[in-house]
């Protein structure tokens, strides 16, 4: 039975942020790559940390019958991925975190409560345009492209990230008994206490990818790839069938 990698998009944007290395993993895997509330599809619903852990919720327990499931996410995606293996910490047979490594108090996660500020101030389009500029400039064209044909998902910001800044302590892996990979970009601001996340967990550890920022997955989404499905292969024993060098 193939895994299933449920893949939690970051935040202002929506699963879409995934759709490339959703191609490139379906070959071995069942993806399966979730809206969160206040983005995409569910644009219309309120962001609170208890419904977007519902919508993973929703992503896990639609897997067939004894299939494992491993949950990735990134930055708001990751806080979100962890508070939900805190919730159901037996139901996943391994957890992904990636820019999801800071704990969330001070200057820096209060620039992120800031950013919905910032937003209204400016302007929904002028928003979106440096949003595109810098992505276009950043991002691998493939997870671009797909990221601009959808657009930005602004009203979540705030209430997301306040959600965060409440509660996205390490201590939400300390009984998560499935393992626990603590992925970070060497200058990623939000990797900053990833030894104290990794530690946290019963069973974590960390990769830390050398001169990568913390849009990994859209800087590097080949290399995002292969360490997710490195990590699933080897909670599972399966044969290594996908390679990150050509698509499958």
């Amino acid at each position: 039975m193939r895994t299933r990698l449920v893949l939690v998009h970051g935040s202002r944007v929506s699963g879409v942020q995934w759709a490339a290395h959703r191609r490139w993993l379906e070959p071995e895997f069942d993806v399966v790559t979730p809206d969160l509330p206040g983005h995409g599809s569910r644009a219309a619903e309120l962001f609170t940390m208890d419904s977007a852990v519902a919508a993973v919720a929703e992503a896990v327990d639609s897997a067939s019958p004894g299939q494992p499931v491993v949950l990735a996410g990134h930055s708001l995606g990751g806080y979100v991925a962890m508070t939900y293996a805190a919730a159901y910490p037996s139901r996943l047979a391994g957890l992904v975190t990636i820019g999801a490594a800071a704990v969330p108090r001070g200057p820096g996660a209060a620039a992120y409560a800031l950013l919905g500020v910032v937003t209204e101030k400016a302007g929904r389009e002028r928003i979106t345009a440096f949003n595109d500029r810098m992505l276009q400039r950043m991002a691998a064209p493939e997870v671009f492209e797909a990221i601009r044909a959808d657009g930005y998902w602004f009203d979540g910001v705030r209430p997301s990230w306040a959600a965060v800044m409440a509660g996205g302590r390490p201590e939400l892996l300390a009984a998560v008994t499935c393992p626990v990979l603590v992925v970070r970009g060497q200058f990623d601001q939000l990797g900053l206490n990833a030894h104290r996340y990794a530690a946290a967990a019963p069973h974590g550890r960390i990769v830390t990818v050398r001169g990568a920022s913390h849009l990994l997955p859209l800087t590097r989404p080949w290399q995002t790839c292969a360490i997710i499905a490195g990590f699933a292969r080897g909670l599972v024993g399966a044969e290594n069938r996908w390679s990150p060098d050509s698509p499958a």
